[in-house]
């Protein structure tokens, strides 16, 4: 089986060569469908993201300048392509209001060393449709609140306290689900396992 460069990749993409852009497919599909994955509604909604958002890479690719990694631009697309389906669904108006989160409180609490990575993403997939987004572009994608509001077209202090709430809401499933323990000392268990606060 022959191996590709990355180069190469683009390369064939760029003249819309049918194997550059199987090989391209096979080879960034599988991380970026369990990026859909944390935006859909379900595993259909996130196969269809991921389509569409391949549609888009391929379309798009002459717009990738060789600056950064090109696994981090074909993300961007595919985070991109996600928002865009959701808002064009107005699937992002129906997160839940504050009514319902009303009771949780926001904590700091630690993570079992055992933790895995995956349980909290199953947790976040819980979350209502806008909490999840925003909760995913902040904590996960690395965006800040003020390209959040532009990119979902809402108010950045609706973007930070859809995910304040979003994080408490988050916290109280995983003490539910007893992945996370009470314990009495802080200790920053989010920012632990996303980097941001």
């Amino acid at each position: 089986m022959s191996y590709m460069t990355e180069e190469a990749i683009l390369t064939g993409c760029l003249r819309n060569d049918a194997t550059a852009q199987k090989e391209l497919y096979n080879r960034y599909s599988p991380k970026m469908l369990s990026v859909c994955f944390r935006y859909a509604h379900n595993r259909e909604d996130a196969e269809d993201m991921l389509q569409e958002g391949f549609i888009k890479v391929f379309s798009q690719i002459h717009t990738f300048q060789g600056k950064g990694a090109f696994e981090g631009w074909v993300r961007r697309v595919i985070v991109h392509t996600c928002i865009n389906i959701l808002k064009k669904n107005k699937k992002f108006n129906e997160s839940v209001d504050i009514i319902h989160a009303s009771g949780v409180q926001v904590r700091e609490e630690s993570v079992p060393s055992i933790i895995q990575a995956k349980q909290v993403i199953d947790c976040i997939r819980i979350l209502p449709i806008g909490y999840r987004t925003v909760l995913n572009l902040y904590a996960i994608e690395g965006y800040n609140h003020k390209e959040i509001a532009e990119m979902l077209d809402i108010e950045e202090s609706t973007s930070r306290s859809q995910y304040t709430r979003a994080r408490a809401m988050l916290e109280d499933i995983l003490v539910k689900k007893r992945i996370m323990q009470k314990p009495r000392e802080k200790a920053g268990w989010f920012a632990a396992l996303t980097g941001r606060s």
